[in-house]
């Protein structure tokens, strides 16, 4: 039996190595059949083909490749470096996980908050990068004591080698180097470079290498006569790639990319030409191949491009280049110590009797417009009998003037037109030289009985309180949800000072203002922040439902 067994397995296993063996023969005819023909269609393929060749016609060049041609040359990549700092109390690198966007310098005449930046509801912050090589501006050198390198761009406006680039290209570096596109490939980071000044309320910067033949320059142009639809090129670095040229076309004008003080001197020009980390400080230029913008920042969700990058105009580029290399080397800009916000409810308009012109928030003590008699409350409207448009057209206006001359100020108080003589300080003087002071405030406040019409509950502020907002008022305990108050961003803790500019300063005062109160009324509260004294009144408002 064990026999017949072992006998049925021989003849099993003996199938399968035929069989295995019949595969594998064929697998191998197969082969060399296929090899066989396949030679054969290699050595025959090529019999009937024609060899190409190079055509000799050209394509004529376009505007874009003149451009290119003349001011490549012009066009320069820097180089920083940035020595480890001995510091025990480290700045986190704000581009660490997310985008980011360095603010310039806080001053007055602000649409903002003295002292910092407004975040919008749309938190501009998240979305904006600066176009860093490598190393934020604000990064010191590493702490294992490497050398932190960066990369930007820029342009030559002098032969005798002044250039315009990005102040957060050359901020906090402690070794500046410019490559030209003439410079070989073997020589290193480039020539020495040194600071002539800087602004960072435009983020502008000059910096200056020698030379002892004269260098290319670029043309600046008129930003001013700019269109949006125009078409445009940009030269830059963009990842350390030199010389690298992209085109597109100006998206919008006059773009404001922060909010409150950080962006009031920055009025960008938009463009969807590529632009990358490294294009900072680099020439946007217009058909006739002039400079009509300093490539500056990007919208990013990616640190990579998306079709939206910003340019500094060349107008503003111009003006703050000529007082940098200005025996100062510093910008100076007029002040009338004032503060105001932007963006007020229609209804904050019609209750104070105004279409165009600037609700005055706060008065700096002892500054120009405290002289002149300017009070919070007033709405300036005038500049020299110009009638002023906004907040941006006053603080332009106003910016542009040189300290010490005089301007002739229009104004509403109280519904009645009247004027004054200002004389224009020093931006940078006005709120330093007085800064131990608190600023002057808007009037009086108020109580209880608008539960129901504006979905708020209100109490009498303790003395305390009072004395520490320089006011009386009536402070919210609780706001409803969804309700008229709600809506307008009124929240617990604001003390209503006003409604409609009648005084709320106790229980009877609120609730004779607030019984008047009836749908379709416009309704505007001037509110303070106790926790927050020095931000002044804020003034919202909208039309009751």
């Amino acid at each position: 039996m064990k026999s017949l067994v072992a006998r049925l397995r021989s003849r099993r296993l003996t199938s399968m190595y035929v069989l295995l063996a019949t595969l594998s023969v064929a697998i191998v005819a197969g082969s060399f059949a296929a090899h066989g023909v396949r030679g054969q269609e290699e050595k025959n393929s090529s019999a009937d083909a024609t060899p190409l060749k190079v055509s000799n016609s050209t394509v004529p060049p376009n505007a874009f490749v003149k451009i290119a041609k003349e001011v490549g040359p012009a066009v320069v990549n820097i180089n920083t470096e940035t020595l480890p700092k001995q510091t025990t109390n480290r700045r986190r690198n704000p581009h660490a996980g997310q985008p980011f966007v360095q603010g310039p310098d806080n001053g007055d005449d602000q649409n903002g908050d003295q002292g910092g930046d407004q975040q919008g509801p749309d938190n501009f912050q998240d979305f904006f990068n600066r176009f860093f090589g490598g190393q934020a501006p604000d990064q010191e050198g590493g702490d294992d004591g490497t050398v932190r390198e960066s990369l930007g761009s820029g342009f030559i406006v002098d032969p005798k080698g002044y250039i315009i680039t990005n102040n957060h290209v050359i901020e906090k570096a402690d070794k500046i180097y410019v490559k030209l596109s003439t410079d070989p490939d073997t020589q290193d980071l480039g020539r020495p470079a040194r600071v002539i000044g800087t602004d960072k309320a435009t983020d502008l910067a000059v910096i200056k290498i020698d030379t002892n033949t004269p260098l290319p320059t670029v043309k600046m142009g008129n930003s001013d006569t700019a269109q949006v639809g125009d078409w445009v090129e940009a030269i830059g670095s963009p990842f350390a790639l030199a010389q690298t040229v992209t085109a597109g076309i100006i998206s919008a004008k006059n773009r404001t990319i922060q909010p409150g003080v950080s962006g009031q001197f920055q009025h960008f020009i938009q463009t969807d030409a590529a632009i990358n980390p490294g294009n900072s400080g680099g020439p946007l230029l217009n058909m006739n191949g002039e400079v009509i913008g300093v490539n500056t920042a990007i919208y990013t969700q990616t640190a990579g491009y998306q079709g939206i990058g910003f340019a500094m105009p060349s107008n503003t580029v111009v003006s703050v280049y000529n007082d940098l290399i200005s025996p100062s080397h510093k910008v100076t800009r007029g002040s009338i110590g004032i503060q105001f916000r932007q963006g007020l409810s229609s209804a904050v308009n019609r209750v104070y009797g105004f279409k165009n012109g600037v609700l005055v928030q706060l008065v700096q003590p002892g500054g120009p417009a405290d002289k002149a008699g300017i009070k919070p409350g007033d709405i300036i409207t005038t500049i020299d009998g110009r009638a002023i448009k906004d907040g941006d057209d006053l603080v332009n206006e106003i910016a542009s003037r040189r300290p010490g001359s005089t301007i002739r100020l229009g104004y509403l108080r109280d519904g009645k037109q009247q004027d004054t003589t200002v004389t224009i300080g020093d931006r940078d003087k006005v709120f330093a030289d007085l800064g131990g002071q608190q600023p002057t405030e808007a009037p009086s406040a108020g109580e209880d009985a608008g539960e129901t019409k504006l979905g708020i509950v209100v109490r009498e502020i303790s003395p305390a309180t009072a004395a520490k907002i320089h006011n009386p008022g009536m402070v919210i305990q609780s706001v409803r949800t969804g309700s008229f108050a709600d809506l307008q961003g009124l929240a617990p803790g604001l003390v209503i000072v006003r409604i409609n500019k009648q005084p709320t300063a106790n229980k009877d005062q609120y609730n004779a203002v607030v019984s008047k109160l009836k749908s379709g009324d416009d309704v505007v509260f001037e509110v303070l922040d106790p926790r927050r004294p020095n931000d002044g009144i804020n003034y919202i408002g909208g039309t009751l439902q």
